[in-house]
């Protein structure tokens, strides 16, 4: 009788005891993009976000129960603060920070794949990516032993990276459906972990798709029980703010806005390897409250005062704010600057810009250079091209094609009028097309000015490669573009100097909404 219950005891015992329900709190960011000092959008009663009180709110959460700290992506690349460095300024902010993971966003790969394993290696926690093959250093998952509970942290990232980073910036590595790596870790983990969390940077709604998408395969497999119920997914890219996890099929999903404005929160309770409890909520972070957190604070002035002696010259005055905001979904007065200058600089007809090149705004008074780039953070350079009406056209459809999503394909534009509808078709929205303010003429060429990033295909633009390739000589030797509908090409200045130099030549920018592009919704 002895033996038989020192037999229970061994056997019974540790799984009685992990059958218990354990809490654990998850802390996610996501679109961080440098941001690391509070900013002021439109319509906001005061300025959200700062790294250290980021940090500061972080430790304090974390010193109630145990937790652990995720980002959902595009931590090093956008704001001057960390471009400068080339993300590494973003890296160490994250290693004091004490992140546990994060997944690559798109953004991470804009500085080259070389950079990027130097920034992985600088990383104090592993940087993930299920769905991407052939970057040494990635890892598809984590295990860690938290709060009583082992915790799988798979990361995916979108599949459109190739075209919403420079395509350079990604060729020879191949990146898969987030839908198949993840069911196939779900169910190769499950045994493994308690709580399976998708760390992701594909957007809200695509997450939402994903959780909808997993619910079906995951409850018609063997012993479904082990595998339903235990899936929180924690993404990035769309910038939403999801204030309060939301609930789709058996999974939670949430996402914490930008900028570091908000921190997500989500306690989770797990019992018998299923949550039963998954309470959240964002936390603004608001920079007048609390001096923060004082290493994550002289970490920022370290790389303030470089930031400030190399950027910190004013080279032009905006009369009005230059607004940002919106600009993936409407004509914004900032997209009407930028793509004018970019037209004017080429000696074009007209222009098409991508909105998501445009980063964030700038109040009316002084501009700096250190404004400037957070505005132009990408090192985009100017090229024109001549394509004929259907192209631009075709064009023109390709860049309202996204809107429903808010992608960064939207088109600002110059030299051009257009309408659309976003109720019908994909491919059959844009109509009323205006070029130098007579009717679009299908059959005529036009020249057009665009990004690098564009002519290359970024944001899935197909027609300015396919107007390029036509040309009698086309050649692409070492990525330079040559072909004798390029009438316009120089790789020398990037697109942030062009604007410089313009503000510097005008006492006072003021640009105004002009109907250039109409919604008729």
């Amino acid at each position: 009788m002895r033996k038989m219950l020192i037999l229970f005891v061994v056997l019974f015992l540790p799984a009685l005891a992990s059958a218990d329900p354990h809490a654990i709190r998850i802390l996610h960011i996501n679109d961080l993009h440098g941001f690391v000092h509070s900013s002021h959008n439109p319509g906001m009663s005061e300025p959200l976000g700062g790294a250290a009180q980021l940090a500061e709110k972080i430790n304090m959460l974390r010193a109630e129960k145990p937790s652990i700290l995720l980002s959902a992506g595009d931590m090093i690349q956008g704001d001057s603060w960390a471009n400068l460095a080339s993300g590494a300024s973003a890296i160490e902010l994250m290693n004091v920070m004490r992140f546990d993971a994060m997944t690559t966003g798109n953004h991470e790969y804009d500085f080259g794949q070389d950079v990027l394993r130097q920034r992985i290696a600088q990383a104090s926690f592993p940087v993930l990516a299920a769905n991407v093959n052939g970057l040494e250093g990635l890892k598809p998952y984590i295990l860690i032993e938290r709060g009583g509970l082992r915790i799988a942290v798979i990361g995916l990232v979108t599949m459109d990276t190739p075209e919403t980073s420079h395509p350079d910036n990604t060729r020879g590595l191949r990146f898969t459906k987030p839908f198949y790596r993840a069911l196939e870790l779900v169910r190769q983990l499950r045994s493994q972990a308690d709580l399976i969390v998708l760390l992701t940077h594909i957007g809200y709604s695509e997450d939402r798709a994903l959780a909808e998408a997993l619910t079906e395969p995951l409850s018609a497999a063997p012993h479904n029980s082990m595998l339903m119920g235990n899936l929180l997914i924690v993404g990035g890219h769309s910038h939403t703010r999801v204030e309060h996890p939301t609930k789709i099929g058996t999974s939670c999903v949430a996402q914490a806005w930008e900028h570091g404005k908000t921190l997500g929160i989500i306690d989770v309770t797990v019992d018998a390897g299923k949550i039963v409890a998954c309470d959240g909520h964002l936390e603004e972070i608001r920079s007048s409250a609390t001096p923060g957190d004082p290493a994550v604070a002289t970490l920022v002035r370290h790389y303030d005062d470089q930031v400030q002696a190399t950027l910190g010259l004013v080279i032009g005055q905006a009369g009005i704010d230059l607004i940002q905001e919106g600009i993936r979904q409407r004509e914004t007065n900032l997209g009407n600057l930028v793509a004018d200058i970019v037209r004017q600089s080429a000696g074009a007809d007209a222009a098409i810009i991508n909105g998501g090149s445009i980063r964030t705004g700038i109040r009316r008074g002084p501009v700096t250079m250190q404004g400037l780039y957070s505005v132009l953070p990408f090192n985009n350079y100017i090229v024109a091209v001549r394509m004929s009406g259907r192209q631009l056209r075709a064009t023109l459809e390709h860049g309202v094609s996204g809107i429903e999503r808010s992608e960064g394909r939207f088109p600002q534009v110059s030299g051009l009028r257009f309408a659309f509808d976003p109720a019908k078709p994909a491919g059959n929205r844009v109509s009323e097309i205006r070029a130098g303010g007579k009717p679009l003429d299908d059959s005529r060429e036009y020249t057009v000015a665009t990004l690098d990033f564009m002519a290359a295909g970024g944001d899935g633009y197909r027609e300015f490669g396919e107007a390029i390739r036509s040309g009698n000589d086309f050649s692409d030797l070492g990525g330079a573009l040559q072909s004798s509908r390029l009438v316009y090409n120089n790789p020398g200045r990037w697109l942030r100097e062009v604007v410089s130099e313009y503000l510097g030549k005008h006492p006072e920018v003021s640009p105004v909404i002009e109907n250039r592009i109409v919604n008729r919704r």
